[in-house]
């Protein structure tokens, strides 16, 4: 019979795993390098890729040891009786416990483990998670964690963790945040829009850096506001410019169709709402479409064929029937 904890670890193990599968299929079309933006369809580009955000520390922490939903608790002392295979998690898990109020016990934490780049990962969850506690302190921990992926990452989490609370604070934070800074963006600026639309609107309407990092940020608006309200989300969308070639208020559209569809007991049935988009209703399909690949190819590529304009019908099933890279 598994320990209590040796049940945790196992099951956070397949978590991970489940996870990290699906964070692999939403990077098959959003890499960060620009000979992979370069072979993207210019009219939707990288710009309404799903960000890759910070893992949240939420999962980890509430794993059930038996099954009745009881916090898992995590000691420096039970990681270290963990076979090898599962040290390196359990200390991660440990990292983020204590993160939430002690950042020194949670950096401490990242030390012990043996892998280097889940080190530089912890640390990144780790300010995330103590960033709410005192901003500052966890601002001083970016600086040292010495991959640039967790580097820039780890400005990202604070940034996003500030979203709702100082949202002005938060927008510019994203400027931190190097590679990430698009997909900062988009999802910051997203989650701001559903507290405080005008604000958001108004971050996106500065016009600030290229044609892909403008249409993120309304991306950002109709996918955010739709995970919690589609009829709001149109009403966003509408109050969105037209753009160079339509692309802000499609691209609005097109993320509104993306959030909306990822409610299981939404899913493809959203295609039927798609009409309300108007002029932008192809749009809508694609953002179906796109999110329902990662579950079912058959289904978005038939979504695909009800996209009216052949320009963005062709896009459609070019980006359904891409092999995700290795």
């Amino acid at each position: 019979m598994f320990s209590t904890t040796q049940f945790s670890i196992l099951y956070f193990c397949c978590l991970a795993f489940c996870l990290g599968s699906i964070e692999a299929l939403k990077h098959t079309w959003a890499q960060v390098s620009d000979e992979t933006t370069q072979d993207l369809p210019a009219s939707e580009s990288r710009a309404i890729a799903v960000p890759p955000k910070p893992k949240s520390d939420e999962n980890i922490d509430k794993n059930s040891g038996d099954g009745e939903g009881k916090v898992a608790v995590y000691t420096e002392e039970g990681c270290r009786k963990m076979r090898d295979e599962y040290k390196d998690i359990c200390f991660q898990a440990l990292a983020r416990q204590l993160g939430k109020t002690d950042l020194t016990g949670g950096v401490a934490a990242c030390e012990l483990i043996q892998m280097v780049d889940k080190k530089w990962e912890c640390l990144s969850d780790v300010a995330e998670a103590y960033s709410t506690f005192d901003r500052d302190a966890a601002l001083q921990v970016c600086p040292t964690i010495k991959r640039k992926k967790w580097h820039d990452q780890c400005f990202f989490g604070i940034a996003l963790a500030y979203s709702t609370t100082d949202s002005r604070w938060a927008f510019r934070a994203c400027d931190m945040s190097g590679q990430w800074r698009d997909y900062c963006r988009h999802d910051v600026n997203g989650e701001i829009a559903v507290v405080n639309l005008d604000l958001a609107l108004a971050h996106c309407a500065a016009e600030e850096g290229d044609l892909l990092t403008r249409k993120t940020c309304w991306h950002g608006i109709g996918k955010y506001i739709a995970r919690v309200d589609v009829s709001r989300a149109f009403e966003a969308c509408q109050k969105v410019p037209l753009g160079p070639q339509n692309l802000y208020r499609e691209n609005c559209v097109h993320g509104l169709g993306w959030g909306a569809s990822e409610k299981k007991e939404v899913g493809a049935s959203f295609v039927a709402q798609c009409d309300r988009a108007g002029e932008q209703k192809d749009s809508c399909l694609l953002g179906v479409a796109y999110n329902l690949k990662r579950f079912n190819l058959d289904t978005a590529l038939s979504i695909c064929d009800q996209v009216a304009r052949t320009d963005l019908a062709s896009q459609c099933v070019a980006f359904v029937n891409k092999v995700p890279s290795r």
